[in-house]
């Protein structure tokens, strides 16, 4: 994935606050340590010292080095074993004098030697998803507002059960698929006709994937495809790669698949974005109107045989509960 200067000096800004901050609070412990047992200024100027001393062993012969050095380095050792005393007499942790950097990989520096640490590459990804959170519609919805009083409890001589029922065990399966989410998890397809809950449900999902740590990219497939051939044709008002990011996001969420205009354009580009994923075990959740037959019928096999074979299949039915919340 591609990222913008802004994005870059951005993560590079926020990681040095990190740096700082971490340090600052390491320094104040010290001085309030300092105030309660003042013979740690005296130990930690030794050991100071015994760094400073020990670099005039340079100039000396070596036996006379050798000598010098081990002396230093028993002061420092001395002064170190003084210090962890004083902490125990406090009841803090021997590690309480430290840095604790927010990355202990690279000490909040960004970098493991001329490398990228991932913490700033992760950073980064945020970043990137954030801005282009600014371009979806994505509104979050709650496990908690699922209403199942709107499901009617006749049974349904089709499906041998009622929509309600149905529902109850898709709620489930729903609430378990968030708690148990992986970058590795199956993906989902949700099938039925408009206003049964399929688009809450998904985005009830992303809210919980997205508040443990994960970034999830919510739109609905027109503007998915909008999105794509605006790039791919360099008219695209976005500063970085759309395609990259809905190819490497660890949740895609694809909504209303089927209300597009099919053009050659948008079947490659769907194909292209089923296809990458599940080669990169990444999960993606199509919501469509779209029955199984239909869904044979619009899109080539390659692309619905790749769906039906690959995702789980959750079959809504009911009334339309927009319809019914409107009439009430």
């Amino acid at each position: 994935m591609s990222y913008t200067r802004e994005m870059f000096e951005s993560a590079r800004n926020e990681i040095e606050n990190r740096r700082v901050s971490s340090e600052d609070k390491a320094e104040k412990r010290r001085r309030d340590f300092e105030k309660k047992e003042p013979e740690y200024a005296v130990l930690r100027n030794t050991m100071i010292s015994s760094v400073r001393e020990a670099v005039k062993a340079i100039n000396m012969k070596p036996e006379k080095a050798a000598l010098f050095i081990e002396e230093q380095k028993e002061k420092n050792l001395s002064a170190q074993r003084r210090i962890k005393e004083l902490l125990i007499k406090n009841n803090l942790p021997s590690d309480w004098l430290e840095v604790h950097y927010y990355c202990p990989v690279c000490s909040d520096t960004g970098f493991v030697g001329t490398k990228l640490c991932s913490c700033f590459t992760d950073l980064l990804k945020k970043k990137a998803f954030d801005e282009a959170g600014k371009k979806s519609p994505l509104k979050f919805c709650r496990f908690e507002d699922f209403r199942l009083d709107y499901y009617p409890t006749e049974i349904n001589g089709e499906y041998g059960c009622s929509s309600r029922e149905r529902m109850e065990g898709i709620l489930a399966f729903c609430k378990g698929y968030a708690d148990d989410f992986d970058r590795s998890s199956q993906s989902i397809l949700m099938l039925g006709e408009t206003g049964l809950g399929k688009t809450h449900l998904s985005l009830s999902i992303a809210g919980e994937v997205i508040s443990r740590g994960y970034n999830a990219v919510y739109n609905s497939a027109q503007n998915i495809f909008t999105e794509l051939n605006k790039e791919h044709f360099g008219r695209s008002d976005i500063s970085f790669s759309y395609e990259a990011m809905i190819l490497d996001c660890d949740l895609l969420v694809i909504d209303d698949l089927g209300a597009e205009f099919a053009t050659q354009f948008t079947n490659a580009a769907l194909y292209n974005i089923i296809n990458t994923r599940i080669n990169y075990s990444l999960p993606t959740i199509i919501n469509t109107n779209l029955s199984l037959k239909e869904l044979e019928e619009k899109y080539t096999r390659r692309i619905s045989s790749r769906i039906i074979g690959e995702y789980a299949v959750l079959d809504f039915f009911g009334y339309d509960i927009r319809q019914i919340k409107n009439e009430q």
